[in-house]
This record gives structure tokens, sequence and C-alpha cells, in this order.
């Protein structure tokens, strides 16, 4: 199925420069905090996005991962910063913070009179992914400063320069995986083979995310190395979680994967049962809202649906590998939700859009952000009747807020373009209903061409389903989760307001009476095009979107949760015949 998207940006290298610049700079001169080591992480992480981009372009003109002097700047520069993070972290964010005196040099090395191609790493923006966890997987693995690490491109760059730290090791290396997802390999020049491979008798740390469907990324750097002479007892693993690989992992990657060491600290372990109360994102949270004696309970992966509805047999299905980490903090006089929004500033610019909902009267109020999460109240309510007499005003209700959203809030990312939609949309119904239905599907879309210079991207919803909403105990529907989905590892990203419009119409089961008076609501507001063309158009990749992205959830689950996305995946398929004429 066709779900998942990676976020991209191209950038010139000298303004990604300039801004490294700017916010070493303010490291070195904030006061001892939290904010201060926030800032240092953000730093870090934005210069591991350039270094991999500046390492993917010399790759693309090479061929082949080399030697490289600018590679190599990169590299010591990460180190930089990676023990400056280290010291931070284990001086409970104290301390002075200083850096080599050739830092400066080393940035300016960084350059390229192309525009580079930067990649947003998936882990800090959507899965809780903390750099604070490779130091301490590095710190109890009980590997020498002698260990040679090797990051895979992406995350990998800067992730393996926090184990280096951790480690007192030397810069790492970073090599690129290419080729089927399922069956990558590396093209590395004999230069560079020379120097990684100068002494086959010390051990070998691989660093990177993961492992995801295949842990093809890990596997292959572990084939080229016992190919190259390698004892596989010399390889060590850094994933990002204790699992295992996916169900497309190759039998002999499978194997090694469970015979040799993988060191991983769990966020858990890192920011939930911290021994120190400094680094508890519980005091970092009750800090923000000014309680103390909080209770802390973890609402992730569906566990929220507990919170809101006594019968499980009334719970919606989760996808709980793509839900973001939240938790529900209650104290005297309140309580809050608590919830990841990503780093290097995602939390803070989330929270400032969910500020205007918020005094619109469309979500709960937003209390504060740390660390990237977002603090906002826990509102008691029920779940959201959408039938009987309270019908109309759920509609006029959708039509004020999406007209909202699309008046006063504009695109902050891309998003798949109308062609891509409509490949996604072909071939994820394709998949499920066979390709009768898909070619069906094909032709009601069309030619999306005809439509683009009538579509304007917006800061969409992107999850209009009924249990996203509830209604408050003074009557007053509220949206609980409005500020991600946008910018979710998805492939879709904001999209013209008619994605939402047609997303109320499926969810909310509207009648063709009912979507008229939402489309004519949200025109009227908001000024835009939402002729019935148009709203077919984005039905339809609506359908396929959700057809791929349950049926890809579907692999991951047993039992009850197996039957409610069953029964979901069955409500889109049984909308395509209404939609394509049969």
């Amino acid at each position: 199925m066709l779900v998942y998207g990676d976020v991209e940006h191209i950038e010139s290298a000298a303004a990604v420069r300039a801004s490294i610049s700017s916010l070493m700079m303010a490291c070195i001169e904030m006061q001892p905090s939290r904010q201060r080591h926030e800032t240092l992480v953000r730093t870090f992480i934005l210069t591991g996005e350039l270094v991999q981009g500046l390492a993917d372009q010399e790759f693309a003109s090479k061929g082949a991962d080399d030697l490289s002097e600018l590679q190599e700047a990169g590299a010591k520069l990460l180190l930089m910063q990676a023990r400056a993070i280290m010291q931070s972290w284990r001086n409970g964010f104290a301390g002075i913070l200083s850096f080599p005196e050739d830092w400066a040099a080393e940035l300016e090395s960084l350059d390229s009179a192309e525009p580079v191609r930067m990649k947003r790493a998936e882990g800090y923006a959507f899965y809780a992914l903390y750099p604070e966890s490779y130091i301490e997987a590095g710190s109890i693995s009980n590997l020498t400063p002698k260990t040679v690490v090797i990051g895979i491109r992406s995350i990998g760059t800067g992730l393996a320069a926090l184990v280096s730290a951790a480690l007192g090791a030397k810069p790492a290396y970073s090599l690129r995986p290419t080729g089927h997802p399922f069956e990558r390999q590396l093209h590395v020049t004999p230069a560079l083979s020379k120097c990684i491979l100068a002494d086959p008798e010390t051990d070998f740390a691989i660093v990177d995310e993961g492992p995801g469907l295949s842990g093809s990324s890990f596997g292959c750097v572990g084939d080229w190395l016992q190919a190259n002479g390698v004892a596989s007892g010399r390889l060590h693993f850094f994933p990002s979680h204790a699992g295992e690989p996916g169900p497309h992992a190759s039998a002999p990657h499978r194997t090694r994967w469970r015979d040799r060491p993988r060191h991983v600290v769990s966020f858990d372990d890192l920011f939930v049962e911290a021994q120190h109360p400094e680094h508890r994102l519980h005091t970092w949270a009750a800090d923000v809202v000014g309680v103390s004696g909080s209770s802390w309970r973890d609402l992730s992966g569906g566990a929220w649906r507990a919170a809101r509805y006594r019968d499980p047999s009334l719970w919606p299905p989760s996808y709980m590998q793509m839900e973001k980490r939240k938790f529900l903090m209650e104290a005297e006089g309140g309580a809050w939700h608590v919830k990841f929004a990503g780093l290097c500033g995602s939390d803070v610019e989330k929270a400032r859009r969910g500020s205007l909902l918020s005094e619109a009267g469309f979500i709960p109020k937003i209390v504060g952000t740390c660390y990237g999460f977002i603090v906002d109240e826990w509102l008691d309510g029920t779940a959201l009747e959408t039938s009987g007499p309270s019908r109309r005003r759920i509609v006029d209700h959708l039509g004020r807020y999406l007209g909202f959203r699309a008046r006063h809030l504009p695109a902050r990312n891309g998003g798949a373009s109308i062609q891509k939609l409509r490949e996604m949309a072909v071939f994820n119904v394709g998949e499920a209903a066979g390709p009768d239905t898909a070619e069906k599907l094909r032709r009601v879309i069309g030619t999306p061409e005809r439509l683009s210079g009538r579509l304007r991207r917006v800061d969409t919803d992107n999850r209009l389903h009924p249990w996203e909403w509830l209604t408050t105990a003074t009557g007053r529907i509220m949206k609980t989760d409005a500020l991600d989905h946008n910018a979710a590892h998805d492939l879709v990203g904001c999209q013209d307001i008619a994605w939402d419009v047609a997303g109320a119409c499926v969810e909310f089961q509207l009648s063709s009476k009912e979507r008229d008076h939402l489309a004519d609501l949200v025109g009227r507001e908001a000024d835009c095009d939402l002729r019935d063309d148009v709203l077919r158009y984005f039905e339809a990749c609506y359908l396929g979107f959700q057809i791929g992205l349950w049926s890809q959830a579907k692999a991951s689950v047993d039992g009850a949760e197996t039957e409610r996305i069953e029964s979901t995946i069955k409500c889109y398929l049984d909308r395509l015949p209404e939609l394509v004429g049969t």
C-alpha cells in the first residue's frame, strides 16, 4: 500500500550554516537550563540534516560513498555537538557550555554551490526519538573507544555521533544503503573501505533508527562488513527499539539480529522512569502547568480509548504504531493532555497555531510546550453523537471549523501533488478491491491537472473521524487532535480544504444535501472553490488513502483490534460503489 512519504526540503547550504552558527552562539550565551539543552539539540538535528544532505549529494555525483573532507568536517562538528549534549544531559542541564575553537571552521567547510536536499529525520519528528537515548545506549554497551561507529543515513548520521561521544570514539562514518526497500545494498569506494576496515579485529557499532518492515538497512551494513572479513561476533546494533525487524526481513538478517547485541534505551527508561527528577517529562509538564503532586497515565498506543469509552466494544480502531506518545496528567484542580509534537521547534510552532484554534473555540486551551511535547487542557466529555437531531448542528460546526482553518491557517508544509494522490488512490484500491474497481476509480478521478488552477493548499486537519471529537459537559463540540495530522509520516501533507470537506463527508456519512450545505458554509467562509468535481476527486483520493492506511495497520495487530480495523476498511470499501457508479 502507498501510505508513507518522506519529508524533504531543499535549502541553500549557506543559509543553513548561518542558522546553525546563530544557534551555536545562542547556546554558548544562554544560561544553564533545559531551554539551553533544547536549543543545543535543535542545533544538532539541523546540523545532522545538512551533513546528511551534503553526503547524499556527493554520493549522487560519485555513485558510491567515498572519503571526503566535507564529510569529515561534518562528522567532527556533529561529534563536538554530541559531546556538548552529553555533558548537558549528565549535568542535569547545568554547567558551562563551550565548543572547541575550530567549530566555526568545521561549519564553514559544509558548503555546496548547489541547493541541498535535506530529509526531515522521522524519529525526531514523529516517533519521540530523542538523542539522549543513544548516549545512554552507548554508555551501557561496554564498547571501547576503539569501536568503529557507522551511521546509516539519513538520521543515523547524527545518531552515530551520539554513540561515538558516549564511547569516546573517533568521529563516525556514514553510509547510504540504496536499492529496493527490502533488499538494500551498499556502494563504498576502496579508499573509504580501507579506512573503515583498517582493523577488522575491533568492534563495529551500526547505528540507525528502526528496524522497519525488513531491517534491510541494518542488514546490508552487516552483510558488507562480514563480506569484508569482519567476524559476526564483532557487530553491535544500536536501533531505536528493542523489537524484531518486520515481516519482510530475510532469514539470515533475522538470525543475525537475534544473535548479536542490540543496545537500546527506550523513551520510557529515558524520560518516564528516569532516576533523576530533572530528566522526567512528568516534572517538565508539571512545571509548565504550575502544579505539584500530579498523577501520570500513559495514553499511547490506543490506551486513550479507555479514558474516553467505558465500553471497549465501542472503541474506535487505532493504528498504534503511528500514534504519537501521549499522557494524561491529573492534579487537584485540573487535568492536562501531554502529547509529543516533534523536536526542532515543531512543538512551539504547533502550539502557536493551536492557540488560534483554541481562541476561536474549536480545540482545548494550549497551556505550553516542554521539549517536544505540547500541553493542553484535558476536557471531560462524551463521544460525539452523530445521528438524530444534533445532525444539523454537527454539519454547521464542521463548516465553521473547516472554514476557519482555510481562512486563517495557511499551509506550513508541502504535501502530495494531485497526481501523486491519484497514483496512491488507484494503487491502494487496486490492492484492496481489485483492478476493475481501480480502473473505475481512475476514470472517476480523470485528469487531475484540470483542477490545479482552482486549488489552494491550507493547513488542513486531515483527521475528521468522529472519534476525534467530543461533546463537553456544557454541550460544546470540541476537536481533540487538530495539530499533527498534516505533518504526519504519510504522503498527504497540507492540501486544499476540499480534502477535509471530502473527509468529513466520508467519516460522518453525510447525505448529498448535507454535503452541499457543508461545502457552501466552507466556501463562503474561506472564499474557495468546492464544486462537485473537486469534491469527487478528493473523496476518491481520500478513500484510497484511508483504505491503504488501515490495511497497513491491520498487518501489525491481532484479536479485537483486527476486527475493529477490518470493520473500518469495510466502511471505506462499501462507499466505493456509490462513487464509481457500480
